[in-house]
């Protein structure tokens, strides 16, 4: 995959331009696949100039980069703003696994993206989950410092919970009509806090 070549649009009109460009990305990779998508359908959803497509993006490839990468901010950012207010590290593990299904409800396109990666830019894939793991894993780390969790390793748990919530969010969010978050959520918190002991 290539790496970002083009500068950022300065003006707000670039900006705006460049967005527009993206979310059509993020239609017609979703829906398609990276490979059966042309920047000629996106620009047509854009309702931009092919030409202009270049201006932002080197191709296809920086496109769908920066479609993983955006996932990942949404996804953290979404989850640090809910968590933020959380009494505990408990607390915290309920508010972000549903701001992380929220994310995938309102965002199925973009999900599929970064499951694509998986085959189509492996190095992003991997960027996306590593950078995830690690702050997920220095929160865990924390709170059992603030004796809110019990002592464990930290990235293990990290990419345990990790691993929940995305299968949850294939099965009960992408595969269903109508996602039942809050049963789903409830569940996998009691799931979560006690495990399966009786």
């Amino acid at each position: 995959m290539t790496k970002q070549t083009n500068a950022r649009p300065k003006t707000k009109r670039g900006m705006q331009r460049r967005a527009k460009i993206l979310a059509a990305a993020e239609q017609v990779i979703g829906e398609k696949g990276f490979n059966a998508a042309s920047i000629a359908e996106i620009t047509r959803l854009a309702d931009t100039a092919l030409g202009t497509f270049y201006i932002y993006f080197s191709g296809k490839d920086e496109v769908f980069r920066e479609l993983v990468q955006d996932m990942g901010h949404a996804t953290r950012s979404q989850a640090a703003e809910r968590i933020a207010g959380a009494a505990n590290r408990l607390e915290a593990e309920r508010v972000g696994l549903e701001a992380y299904l929220t994310v995938v409800r309102d965002r199925p396109m973009q999900y599929r993206i970064v499951e694509e990666a998986r085959f189509v830019d492996p190095e992003a894939y991997r960027d996306y989950y590593i950078a995830f793991g690690k702050a997920y894993a220095d929160q865990l780390d924390r709170a059992e410092k603030r004796g809110e969790i019990s002592p464990g390793d930290a990235e293990v748990r990290a990419w345990a919970l990790m691993g929940i919530a995305k299968t949850l969010g294939e099965r009960f969010v992408l595969w269903e009509e109508e996602a039942d978050i809050e049963r789903v959520v409830a569940e996998a918190h009691k799931f979560i806090c006690k495990g399966l002991a009786p």
